[in-house]
């Protein structure tokens, strides 16, 4: 059996329940990535976005963690680690992806890694602009295109 995804439209959120997740940490960066990726939603038609606030990048696997275990189809994580004079931003961006992956698999439910991890605070914000470019929509697509994947295969 072939599955060809060219037959589907990953593209629309109807019927899907999206979690977003964003870091208020650099605050000026994460709130351009929400923007991004809830006008997507909406466009898409989603039938709930729930959007919702962590400290920062490193504590949105636990996050994300509790909200892949409500129901949602897929949840869109968010957050900028820019790095500074110290390796710091190295260990934080590191346990982030690895923890964002374990939740992903251990819940079964997409998780986007909409996190920028840049050596320049400029990379980030030319990221976070609306637009094309926008890396929260990009998270929010892939996130979508996940969830209905999951939903054509069926049930575990």
């Amino acid at each position: 059996m072939r599955a060809d995804n060219a037959e589907h439209n990953d593209e629309s959120a109807e019927g899907l329940r999206i979690a977003v997740v964003a870091s208020a940490f650099n605050a000026s960066i994460t709130k351009g990535l929400t923007a991004g990726a809830v006008d997507w939603l909406e466009t898409a038609n989603a039938h709930e976005v729930f959007v919702v606030q962590a400290p920062g990048a490193f504590e949105l696997p636990l996050v994300a963690q509790r909200l892949a275990s409500m129901g949602y189809d897929a949840v869109i994580c968010l957050g900028a680690v820019v790095e500074g004079d110290t390796d710091h931003y190295e260990h934080v961006a590191h346990r982030t992806s690895e923890g964002l992956m374990r939740v992903q698999l251990d819940t079964g439910i997409p998780v986007s890694f909409g996190v920028l991890v840049v050596t320049e605070r400029e990379h980030a914000i030319e990221r976070s602009k609306p637009g094309s470019g926008n890396k929260g929509m990009e998270a929010a697509k892939a996130g979508v295109a996940a969830a209905n994947t999951l939903r054509r295969l069926g049930p575990k």
